[in-house]
């Protein structure tokens, strides 16, 4: 029997992974040999996807990136092949990495619960109903842990304050409402581990005292939605959730404002995804008035390693105060795009060079935009920052959800300014003027500046529309559009006045 591993993660099956599963039975069908085949998440490495694993003596051989006309008998037999990687626990780009987080995606059944307790699952939830409620606060507390969302708040004090106030009932909801542009962490883990993120939420649930749990995912995430909804099925029948702590999965019609916590409430409780007001906080009158958890996805997933291993061991990973590791997504023009899991303290010029090999064009990095598309620019000249939460704020930026788009030297940094604005525009819920009108005066504003039109004075305008929607706005999402858009006329001014450069020339011909 030839024991196979094929990855059935999105970004695999949009590289054709089902194609040459299809090849590969036949192949094996042709020569008479039986095929066990597990479908697994992804390994992260997308440059190389679809990636198949062949085991051969306890040590499991990678192959890709494969495509249906590379799949021959070599690959299951173990002759020379040129897709062959050699064994995948030995590819530089995983033994540079710290998985706890993705430890087992890419590895194992997603849906086995056998393969996931083989693998450390369930060891959290274990201890945790050993130490106790406030001993699990007191957990959490103690490992640093900081919201992985973007906001980066201690996930242990917002736990407290849950488990302090009064109410007659207390959810736990976790944000898989993955909406940044260039991230998709919460999507591998629910697709390649969702029984962590289950098990991460009933620890959150014993902790504070809730009863039910809501996961809001994406209406754009089908397969991952899937695979949660099958892993929900799986925790009941294995006695995770229960009478005491059960987990509805509900999907979202594809807001990016009801990534915010308040707006995803109001969605949560069929009403309009707009923002509320704060105070009152969602830990003291959250989903339907009630005491809330409202943490993201790899917030949530790093509660059972962090039980299970101790606080001092998650303390010990870091830089500073930005505890732990981070799943960087590298995505744009970038030669190995992919996750990473490490811990902070990397420079982004590691992290862009090293890790991800610079750009796919082989041209020169120009710019870097780091946590979503209302992300500061980062050009060439700040890639010594260390990639943590306050070495970021202090140069203006961002780490919000990790993700990195790389850009080369082509980019036009105005017309990204530019989009930052259309963004903000097209996905504003219309709570708030600064948000709503500002967004689309920003435009107004920088196509004056694209035509040449007095560039001087509408930069300067700019800059004070930019002050008033970041500290105007109701929410993040008119306050971060200043982060794009004044980083890049700070970094990259040629591009701003380079129109204007033109009109001159074209008027003096």
């Amino acid at each position: 029997m030839i024991r196979i591993f094929v990855p059935g993660d999105s970004v695999a099956v949009a590289c054709g992974v089902e194609a040459v599963l299809v090849a590969l039975r036949a192949v094996a069908e042709k020569a008479g040999r039986p095929l066990e085949v597990t479908r697994t998440g992804s390994r992260g490495l997308h440059w190389l996807e679809p990636l198949v694993e062949v085991e051969r003596g306890g040590v499991r051989h990678g192959y890709g990136p494969l495509r249906a006309a590379d799949v021959d008998l070599r690959i299951l037999e173990g002759g020379v092949h040129p897709r062959h990687l050699g064994p995948v626990e030995d590819l530089p780009a995983l033994r540079l990495q710290t998985r706890l987080l993705f430890a087992r995606c890419g590895v194992a059944d997603p849906l086995s619960f056998s393969a996931y307790a083989a693998r450390g699952g369930m060891a959290g939830i274990s201890r945790a109903r050993a130490l106790g409620p406030e001993g699990v606060v007191a957990e959490v507390t103690a490992s640093g842990l900081r919201g992985r969302g973007g906001a980066g708040f201690p996930a242990g004090i917002k736990w407290k304050t849950v488990a302090a106030a009064p109410g007659a009932r207390k959810f736990v909801v976790c944000n898989a409402d993955e909406g940044d542009s260039g991230t998709f962490a919460d999507r591998m883990l629910m697709e390649g581990d969702p029984l962590g993120l289950i098990e991460g939420m009933a620890i959150a649930a014993f902790a504070v005292g809730a009863g039910k749990g809501y996961i809001y995912s994406r209406s754009e995430y089908p397969l991952a939605n899937r695979t949660l909804a099958a892993a929900l099925e799986v925790a009941r029948a294995e006695g995770l959730l229960g009478p005491d702590f059960d987990i509805e999965l509900r999907i979202g019609a594809g807001s990016y404002v009801c990534g915010e916590e308040t707006a995803l409430l109001e969605s949560l409780e069929g009403k309009r995804g707009q923002v509320r007001a704060k105070p009152p906080l969602p830990a003291h009158h959250g989903l339907f008035g009630m005491p809330t958890v409202v943490n993201n996805v790899l917030t949530l997933a790093s509660v059972p390693w962090i039980l299970s291993q101790g606080s001092a061991a998650y303390q010990a990973l870091g830089h500073g105060r930005s505890r732990g590791t981070m799943p960087l997504q590298l995505a744009g023009n970038v030669k190995r795009g992919g996750l990473y899991e490490v811990p902070f303290g990397m420079t982004l010029g590691q992290i862009v060079d090293g890790l991800g090999g610079g750009t796919a064009s082989g041209r020169p990095v120009r710019a870097v935009q780091c946590g979503g598309p209302l992300g500061a620019y980062f050009p060439r000249a700040l890639f010594d920052t260390v990639y943590d939460y306050e070495s970021f704020a202090a140069r203006e930026g961002l780490v919000g959800h990790g993700g990195i788009v790389v850009f080369d030297d082509t980019v036009d940094m105005a017309r990204q300014a530019r989009f930052a604005m259309e963004f903000c525009s097209i996905e504003s819920c219309g709570k708030c003027t600064p948000c709503r009108i500002g967004s689309v005066r920003g435009m107004e504003v920088i196509d004056r500046i694209l035509a040449g039109d007095e560039v001087e004075r509408n930069i300067a305008l700019l800059d004070e529309l930019c002050e008033t929607m970041k500290f105007g706005s109701l929410c993040a999402l008119g306050g971060f559009v200043p982060y794009p858009v004044l980083s890049a006329v700070r970094h990259f001014p040629e591009d701003f006045v380079a129109p204007a450069r033109r009109r001159q020339r074209e008027l003096a011909s």
